[in-house]
């Protein structure tokens, strides 16, 4: 389901995008927890079709809730909280922030 959640953008289908990675978050973070990288990896997927459809505010609030737990269970300097670090940057950036 996250494939085809990831995928449907790619074809203009931006709301049923959005409908299907709340439910894969929805499933995950139920099945295995706010903090499970697969869970972590379905955040990040939301954001981006946050920012597809100009959803800005939601995307830095998950942007800085994964993020913050990255950086809890990983430290700064790992590569994933790096890559989350760069997202949020992106984000702020966009924003002009």
């Amino acid at each position: 389901m996250n494939n085809l959640a990831v995928a449907y953008p790619h074809s203009g289908k931006w709301n049923e995008a959005e409908e299907l990675q709340a439910h894969v978050l929805e499933i995950h973070t139920k099945l295995l927890g706010g903090e499970h990288p697969h869970t972590l990896r379905s955040m990040n997927n939301f954001t981006s079709t946050y920012l597809d459809l100009g959803k800005w505010n939601e995307a830095e609030e998950l942007q800085a809730h994964i993020l913050e737990i990255c950086t809890k269970l990983l430290g700064e300097e790992h590569l994933d909280t790096l890559r989350s670090m760069n997202n949020f940057a992106s984000t702020y950036f966009d924003l002009g922030k």
